[in-house]
């Protein structure tokens, strides 16, 4: 039983369906939320399906990619790779050792067959013929074995071909090689965002990562303390196409960068599709926007908070999206929602809206709010995200107090002296993706050599060659050839036109005496050299022997 399941597990059409398989596991990926990615999602999913949520927990498919059943799959198809491709090689690097197949009795079976006949006074013997054509074979590519050559009816056996197998092998050997490298990337790999100011310095440590997921065999030890400083962010935007006016054309970010706290700083530039090698990881520049500068005072005229605060991108011309929370305000935890606007206009119903992305007319609008704010019972919170419904307003449009209106240089007094707003300015910030994955280059050499393999495997053929001569009562040489393909050769009769032309020019030929053919009358054909009849009836040299040595070894059974 155990060597039927491995031989089960060990072939091809197991590892093709393990293959499919693996393809339709990895949906479930796509269409529910992952917790390595997210996890606050996650629960808000189970939370927001409490019937199925908690059933789809158990069944993992919040954890796709790391399940039982997932990575039992991806194991069995390791396994049935290695199984499927090691037994070949063997037998491949013993069929290569091997010599060619002996030479058929009746080689006007083959698929492909034709005869010459060398006139008795060119002084070319049967042993000489059968000498020059095993080496006009070996020029050509292919092995050669010379049989009998003193004898009657010297033959030659050539066989060419052997990359086919080995595209082949190597196309297996680098799946499992860009399966190994996929496993080392996600145990020892990790990746995360960070949002950069300009001015701001991110380092590579735990601590500075807005967002961070890491492989599951993760240490901290492997991240090496670089540091990145943004120094200016530029945007150029279409100022001539009149379909796409005011659409950003090209992103550049100065950085200064250090490989190491002791190193020395580096400028650096970091533009879209063109990342930074740091530390053995690459940084991506994925996203930008504009963070308005503000200083909130709260009731006693103390700073509570100041400084950038990033606006979420929400609709054309970078309108976005603005939320303040200050948790250190006395004697009421503040807050504000609202908009910036990079280039503000009105409309006549007194909507504001933005009119380009240049900081032209820039305008913060806002809702303020107090009360608690949640922060301090541990829960998280998305920061682009403020929950009003345990708050109370103070500005907003549906207020007798209003809504917030600022512009760059102005202060903004809260209601019941709760405290004031001021906006200092505008800079630009960053989104920016680190990804460090070990395996990334190797799965890009394996996967190279996967097409190089399958492209060899695809378009070499395997082919052998066999010649015979003899020797008529008249002197004249008798030659007679055949060609058999591994599988499907559409190109076979070209190549046997070509062994043809080989053959008729080095013993001065004329090439058009007998055609070849793959459907030669076997009665007639055999009787072309002496005593090929006898030799079928011959116990040494059975009519069967064609299919035993060409269709019955168990390396063409392999093949098959």
């Amino acid at each position: 039983m155990l060597r039927w399941a491995w031989t089960q597990l060990t072939s091809m059409r197991t590892a093709l369906f393990l293959l499919l398989m693996l393809a339709v596991a990895a949906v479930p990926g796509s269409l529910f939320p992952q917790r390595p990615t997210n996890p606050s999602v996650v629960t808000q999913y189970i939370k927001d399906h409490p019937d199925y949520g908690k059933i789809l927990d158990s069944l993992q498919l919040y954890d796709v990619y790391s399940s039982a059943w997932f990575s039992a799959i991806y194991i069995l198809l390791f396994v049935s790779l290695i199984g499927c491709v090691v037994p070949r090689a063997i037998a491949h690097y013993n069929a290569m050792r091997s010599q060619p197949p002996r030479t058929p009795a009746r080689l006007s079976r083959l698929p492909e067959y034709g005869t010459l006949v060398i006139p008795a006074d060119a002084g070319i013997p049967a042993s000489r013929a059968i000498t020059d054509a095993a080496a006009l074979l070996k020029k050509r590519g292919y092995r050669v074995d010379v049989r009998d050559r003193d004898g009657a009816r010297p033959s030659v056996g050539a066989e060419r071909g052997f990359l086919r197998e080995v595209g082949n092998l190597v196309f297996h050997t680098s799946l499992i090689g860009v399966l190994v490298s996929v496993a080392v990337g996600g145990l020892f790999g990790y990746s995360g965002q960070r949002i950069l100011v300009e001015g701001d310095t991110f380092v590579n440590t735990l601590v500075g990562y807005d967002q961070f997921t890491p492989g599951t065999n993760f240490q901290s030890s492997q991240l090496q303390p670089y540091s990145v400083q943004l120094d200016k962010f530029q945007i150029t935007f279409d100022r001539e196409s009149k379909g796409k006016f005011g659409q950003p054309i090209d992103f550049k970010a100065d950085v200064t960068t250090k490989e190491t706290p002791d190193a020395p700083a580096k400028k650096e530039v970091l533009k879209v599709n063109d990342p930074l090698s740091l530390g053995g990881t690459s940084l991506y520049l994925t996203g930008n926007g504009y963070a308005p500068v503000v200083t909130v005072r709260d009731g006693a005229g103390n700073i509570a908070m100041q400084g950038p605060v990033v606006a979420k991108l929400q609709g054309d011309n970078y309108y976005s999206s603005v939320v303040i929370k200050v948790p250190d305000a006395k004697p009421e935890q503040l807050a504000f929602a609202g908009f910036f606007l990079p280039t503000a206009f009105v409309t006549d119903k007194g909507v504001s809206f933005s009119g380009d992305p240049e900081l032209i007319n820039p305008q913060l609008t806002l809702n303020s709010y107090y009360g608690d704010l949640g922060l301090n019972d541990g829960s998280p919170q998305n920061v682009f995200e403020l929950d009003v419904k345990k708050l109370t307003p103070l500005n907003a449009r549906n207020l007798e107090t209003k809504g917030i209106i600022l512009t760059p240089g102005t202060t903004h007094t809260l209601p019941d002296g709760k405290g004031t707003i001021s906006f200092d300015g505008v800079k630009r910030y960053v989104g920016v993706d680190i990804h460090h994955n070990p395996g990334q280059l190797y799965a890009l050499i394996f996967a190279l050599l996967a097409v190089a393999g399958l492209v060899t495997s695809l378009y070499v053929n395997r082919r052998r060659v066999w010649v015979r001569t003899g020797t008529h009562a008249d002197g004249r040489t008798m030659v007679e050839y055949g060609l058999l393909a591994r599988g499907e050769d559409h190109r076979l009769a070209s190549e046997a036109t070509a062994v043809r032309k080989l053959l008729a020019g080095a013993w001065d030929l004329d090439d058009s005496q007998s055609a070849p053919s793959g459907g030669v009358d076997n009665d007639r054909a055999d009787t072309t050299l002496p005593g090929a009849g006898a030799e079928q009836d011959s116990p040494d040299h059975p009519a069967a022997d064609f299919i035993q040595s060409t269709a019955g070894s168990s390396e063409s059974k392999k093949d098959q």
